[in-house]
């Protein structure tokens, strides 16, 4: 469960989107569909949020939100360029401005000496303009989701803000 600041955040994102007749909906892997149970945590959130799609498995990723398959290879499921094609696919499949794209290594098992547990890449969509960042977080596999779900909504309200 969401803890007090995490709704805080999420009533304020919620506001700044119905205030700007703004639509949002996500993409996640990692999180296994945690952010968009934080989402829908705050009253009225269907004012502003469309859905979400856990895209666990690649072929998802590839599939629904026209991930090229070239750079899953090149670059793996946990990366910049894939996360950015997963917000903007999302975005394009719900029909809405707004879109978020997460992928990571929640553990406990699944690191690389490239991608350690912990990594998470995650990329916001506003329209034309799509940002990306990269982030390490510890902690149990549970931890290390509710940090990306802060960290999303987080990086929601900055880009926004």
């Amino acid at each position: 469960m969401a803890g007090r600041e995490t709704l805080k955040n999420v009533t304020r994102l919620g506001e700044i989107l119905v205030a700007r007749g703004l639509f949002m909906a996500v993409a996640e892997s990692c999180t296994g569909g945690l952010l968009a149970d934080t989402l829908t945590n705050v009253s009225g959130s269907s004012d502003w949020f469309l859905g979400g799609l856990v895209a666990y498995a690649n072929s998802i990723k590839t599939g629904l939100l026209g991930v090229p398959s070239e750079e899953l290879i090149r670059y793996g499921s946990v990366s910049e360029p894939v996360v950015r094609h997963m917000a903007e696919g999302v975005r394009r499949l719900m029909g809405c401005p707004v879109g978020v794209g997460l992928s990571g290594v929640a553990g406990p098992t699944g690191g690389s000496p490239d991608k350690p547990v912990g990594t998470v890449w995650m990329a916001w969509t506003f329209g034309v303009e799509t940002r990306a960042e990269r982030f390490f977080f510890q902690g149990s596999r549970l931890e290390i989701k509710a940090q990306s779900v802060n960290a999303a909504i987080s990086g929601l309200l900055a880009n926004l803000g």
